[in-house]
C-alpha cells in the first residue's frame, strides 16, 4: 500500500470521526433518582453475593440468594422505568473549532470576567455556547432562561457540561 493511499484510509476515518458529545440528565423529583440509585446498588450487589458464592454452597442458601438477586433484580426494572418517566436527558455536541472561535470573538471578556480568569463575556456567551452545542434544539431564549432561573447548581452542571464537550478530547499522545 503506497503512503497516499494509506493517508486516504486514515484520513477517511479521521474525518467520519464522530464529535464528542456529552448528556445532562435532570430529574424532576430527586426522590425518584434516589430510589433508582438505591436499588442499583442493592441489585449489583446481590449479583456480587450471589456470583461469589461457589458450585458447592448449601442448595437453601443459594435458593435463597438466587431469590434475592431476582427481587432486587425485580425491583430494579420498577426503579428504572420510574426513573426514565421523571428523566430529562439534555445533549451537548462539540462545535467545529472555527465555530467556536467565532462565538468566542462575538462575546469578549468584560473586567470583571477578566478578573474571574474568563476570555470571554460569560452572561452572553453561555446561553449562546448552551443553545449552539444543544443537539436538542434548545433555543438560546431558553439557555437566557436557563441562567435566570436555574438553581447556581442546576445552571453550572448546563454550563459545564457544554462548555467542558467543547474541551473533550479524542487523542492519547502515547508514550513513543
Amino acid at each position: 500500500m503506497s503512503s497516499t493511499t494509506a493517508w486516504a484510509a486514515k484520513q477517511k476515518r479521521l474525518d467520519g470521526m464522530p464529535k464528542p458529545t456529552a448528556t445532562l440528565t435532570m430529574y424532576d423529583d430527586p426522590d425518584v433518582r434516589d430510589r433508582y440509585q438505591a436499588a442499583k446498588k442493592t441489585a449489583d450487589r446481590a449479583d456480587e453475593i450471589l456470583a461469589s458464592i461457589g458450585k458447592d454452597a448449601d442448595k437453601d442458601a443459594r435458593t435463597l440468594l438466587e431469590k434475592e438477586a431476582r427481587d432486587a433484580r425485580t425491583e430494579l426494572a420498577a426503579a428504572t422505568a420510574e426513573r426514565d418517566d421523571h428523566t430529562v436527558v439534555l445533549t451537548f455536541q462539540a462545535l467545529e473549532r472555527g465555530q467556536l472561535e467565532e462565538l468566542l470573538a462575538k462575546y469578549p471578556a468584560t473586567e470583571e470576567d477578566e478578573e474571574a480568569g474568563r476570555d470571554y463575556h460569560f452572561d452572553t456567551f453561555a446561553p449562546e455556547l448552551i443553545a449552539a452545542a444543544s443537539t436538542d434544539g434548545m433555543p438560546i431564549e431558553y439557555a437566557v432562561q436557563a441562567l435566570k432561573t436555574w438553581s447556581l447548581g442546576d445552571f453550572e452542571d448546563l454550563w459545564n457540561v457544554a462548555w467542558g464537550v467543547q474541551r473533550r478530547k479524542r487523542t492519547d499522545l502515547g508514550k513513543g
